[in-house]
């Protein structure tokens, strides 16, 4: 995998969808005619999964706090305010304090990440992200020792969120990883996604992306960092712990208690959808494994 630096940019100064696979051939083609591997996205999807279509993303999604069908959050997202918006920072760093977007956009360096997407569900996507790695975001604010844990909440807006009325889950959305998996490379807050600024029932402004996790870890439209050393409090998990483990690493060998885990449908493969087999930590094993040495992996699931 090649890691891409670029100059700092807003989402919507990147490469269009339309512009999008034409211009990734091209970089292949040059680079195989030069020996040389592909100057593309700082970590690839495995195997060189072609990206789902804009429409794919954004029009089948899980946000609830819109509604708990697929298509909701394409139809009521629009009422959420992203502008401004304000990430408060806090537990154990040097620098807490409440961030504007355009304050922590303005320091960061985008990249461009196509992501393999797995959904708890047992489906899946390919999504090429702009954002940058929460890494930098920390290191930014200074994470003081003693510090294992970084919690996240999502926006809590009733009157712009229909889907809070049904008291699926307690909210605000909350979710959680220990700090070694924050800090990991492939570890990304997201901003955008085909180079257009990220669309709000995909999350935005920003929405947390670990790639080898179930897709609901990445917790969208975040409004709330903190640094802490206990294990924090995470929504899927206090609703249904049997079901859903504080690590959700996707792991085809631990079945969801109402479904098999081993095989996965691939959203934008016809109809009815193609099914493929469910790779370990979602084919990411290589960089992250590590992380688990000496874990049980099935109870620690």
């Amino acid at each position: 995998m090649h890691r891409l630096t670029t100059p700092k940019f807003r989402d919507r100064d990147v490469t269009d969808e339309r512009h999008y696979l034409n211009r990734r051939q091209l970089i292949a083609s040059a680079a195989a005619g030069a020996g040389l591997g592909l100057a593309g996205p700082a970590f690839a999807a495995p195997e060189g999964l072609e990206p789902n279509s804009f429409e794919d993303i954004t029009n089948y999604n899980n946000y609830y706090e819109f509604g708990t069908g697929k298509r909701d959050p394409a139809e009521n997202a629009h009422m959420l305010t992203t502008s401004p918006w304000t990430v408060k920072i806090d537990g154990m760093v040097d620098r807490p304090g409440d961030y504007q977007f355009e304050d922590i956009l303005a320091k960061a360096q985008i990249e461009e990440r196509i992501y393999r997407l797995r959904c708890v569900e047992a489906w899946s996507m390919v999504i090429p992200w702009n954002g940058f790695t929460l890494a930098s975001l920390l290191g930014r604010v200074g994470v003081q020792s003693g510090a294992k844990y970084v919690a996240f909440e999502t926006a809590t807006r009733p009157e712009e969120m229909p889907g809070l009325r049904y008291q699926v889950l307690n909210w605000p959305y909350r979710e959680g990883l220990r700090l070694d998996e924050a800090m990991h490379p492939l570890t990304l807050i997201a901003t955008g996604l085909y180079g257009k600024d990220l669309p709000n029932q995909n999350g935005a402004p920003l929405r947390l992306v670990v790639p080898w996790k179930y897709g609901f870890k990445g917790i969208k439209s975040i409004v709330r960092i903190t640094l802490q050393d206990t294990e924090p409090f995470t929504s899927w998990n206090d609703a249904n712990p049997r079901e859903y483990g504080f690590y959700s690493n996707v792991n085809p060998t631990v079945d969801h208690p109402r479904w098999s885990q081993a095989t996965e449908r691939v959203i934008g493969a016809g109809l009815f959808g193609s099914r493929r087999e469910t790779e370990m930590f979602n084919g990411y094993g290589e960089e992250v494994a590590s992380l688990y040495d000496g874990m049980d992996l099935q109870k620690n699931f």
